[in-house]
This record gives C-alpha cells, sequence and structure tokens, in this order.
C-alpha cells in the first residue's frame, strides 16, 4: 500500500523537461533537453531517491522509536532528508565534507540537522567513512539508508525519471546522458529507458580527475565504488573537467537564462560535446539542481 504523503512530499517529481535552444543553434539536427531537477521541493533530483529510501525504511520498521537517519552527502540529498525529516517527524544527522558550499550547510542548519563535517581532502568518500563509523558504533540509534548501497536509490529513478523522461519525449528519446555521484539516476533511468527501447544509447560521464570543483560527482576510478553502480549499462562513458563545467554554468545563465548548479554545467557540457559528435538525435539529460546553492563560488565573477 503507498502511504499517504504529506502535500509537499506529492509535489516531488514529474519536473519539467526543457530544450537547449541556444547552445544548440549550431545543430540543425540535434534536440537538447534536461530535466529541471530544481523544481522539486528541496530543489533537487535527490528527493526522488531521498524519499524511496525513507519510505522503505518505515515500511521496514527501520526508522522508529525516534531512530535518527544518518548518512553521508555532499550536499543534495541532505537536504532532502532534512526536509522530509521535517515534515516526517524524525532527526537526521549527515555527513558532509567541510568543503560543501555555505549555501548547503546553511540550508542544512535551516532545517534543524546535527551536520558533521568531515575532511574536505577526502571528499565524499570521507563523509562515507564518517557515516559508516558511526552506524556501526550506535546501531540502535540510528536509522542508516546509505544512499551509495541502497537499491531504493535506483529503483526512484527507475519509477519515476525514466518513465516521465520517455513520456515527455514521446519516446523520441535516442541519447541519456547522466553523471556518475551515487550512479542511482544514470542506473535506474537508463534500465527503464532501455527497457522501453534498447536502441536508445545511454552515456555516464564524471570528472576527469580525483581532486576536482563538481560536488556531488565522483571519479570513480579512484573513489570509493557505490554498490548500486552498474558500470555495464554505458555504452560510453566521458570526462568532464572542472573549467569546462564552470564555463558551461556561465553560458547557461547568460544565454538560456537558467541558472544552474555545477553539475548541471558538466551535464550540459558532456551532452553538447556527444551531440557535435552524434548531428542527430534527441539529447536528454538531468540538471540536478539549481545555482542558488553556489553563489559564493568565485567563477560566477569570470567574465
Amino acid at each position: 500500500m503507498t502511504p499517504l504523503l504529506e502535500p509537499i512530499l506529492r509535489r516531488i517529481g514529474k519536473t519539467p523537461l526543457l530544450r537547449l535552444e541556444r547552445i544548440a543553434r549550431h545543430l540543425p539536427g540535434v534536440e537538447i533537453h534536461a530535466k529541471a531537477e530544481w523544481a522539486n521541493p528541496g530543489g533537487s533530483v535527490k528527493d526522488r531517491p531521498a524519499l524511496a529510501m525513507v519510505l522503505d525504511g518505515e515500511r521496514r520498521g527501520l526508522l522508529r522509536d525516534g531512530r535518527i537517519l544518518l548518512d553521508a552527502t555532499s550536499g543534495n540529498t541532505g537536504i532532502a532528508y532534512a526536509m522530509i525529516g521535517a515534515v516526517r517527524d524524525f532527526p537526521v544527522r549527515l555527513a558532509l565534507p567541510s568543503n560543501a558550499s555555505p549555501e548547503r550547510k546553511r540550508i542544512l542548519r535551516a532545517f534543524g540537522v546535527d551536520v558533521v563535517l568531515t575532511d574536505p581532502l577526502a571528499g565524499s568518500d570521507g563523509a562515507i567513512r564518517a557515516a559508516r563509523d558511526m552506524a556501526a558504533s550506535e546501531p540502535a540509534r540510528y536509522f542508516y539508508p546509505d544512499q551509495y548501497a541502497n537499491p531504493e536509490n535506483p529503483a526512484a529513478h527507475y519509477r519515476t525519471t525514466g518513465p516521465e523522461i520517455f513520456e515527455e519525449t514521446g519516446g523520441r528519446v535516442t541519447h541519456f546522458v547522466a553523471g556518475l555521484g551515487t550512479s542511482g539516476t544514470f542506473v535506474g533511468t537508463t534500465r527503464y529507458l532501455r527497457q522501453r527501447n534498447p536502441r536508445i544509447r545511454s552515456i555516464s560521464f564524471q570528472p576527469d580527475s580525483p581532486l576536482n570543483g563538481l560536488e556531488g560527482l565522483k571519479h570513480m576510478e579512484t573513489a570509493i565504488r557505490p554498490e548500486i553502480y552498474d558500470d555495464s549499462l554505458a555504452d560510453e562513458n566521458v570526462e568532464v573537467s572542472t573549467d569546462e563545467a564552470y564555463a558551461m554554468v556561465r553560458r547557461l545563465a547568460r544565454e538560456e537564462g537558467y541558472l544552474v548548479g555545477v553539475s548541471a554545467g558538466a551535464a550540459a557540457a558532456a551532452t553538447l560535446r556527444i551531440a557535435e559528435r552524434e548531428k542527430r538525435g534527441v539529447f536528454v539529460t538531468v540538471f540536478p539542481d539549481g545555482g542558488s546553492k553556489y553563489l559564493s563560488e568565485r567563477f560566477w565573477d569570470a567574465l
């Protein structure tokens, strides 16, 4: 039975599919579209898996008796947990790299989250290790959904993101492009789209270096590999540099009117590169969040 959801949680999903007009205008045989995931009530694509993991924990009796939801996050999943915890009345504790944007930290604290800051040089892997240690030391105190290993993460995208993309394009989608963080968006959406049309090409992207400025994305060769990641799904994996993503974030704001986050800039850069090579097709990517969480970043000042 589907639980009765509060009105704000019923707003998760069914985000707009936006066409990128100007950055692809030199490609007459191409359409590039992006899911505007900042339209979710928590402001990011992570609302989808966070809600799925919470509801699964409630169904299995793991989130009860005042237990604290504990997980590692680079920011967006944590904000989603925080919003859902406020609505459904459970406490949230998060391990977060200390170099996460100031805006993300302030949002989490506004929701009353207990934030444990971890080594910035260790990135999301350091936060994962900290969360695992806390969960292991006091298992009766915490519900640890572990977004990097929880099958409800990709399942949420299989149930929602994939069907939305297929329906919104009228089944015309030819290429799906998404970044690798937990990998849930790429894995779940690809599984659905492949089921509907095996000819759809799925391309994943990741940072081009272990040391990068692309919050939320993993350099898979050097990072802790998420248990939910299935590397057999990608037809191709491409790399995006931090500078390339930053430049595209500025372009999207100034040419398309879309104020988006850094991972969305990386998504647009990767998708445009592939579209320029292919020269024909309906390309769909995901813009994980908006730009308001990154306004303190200096790259906005570049010309």
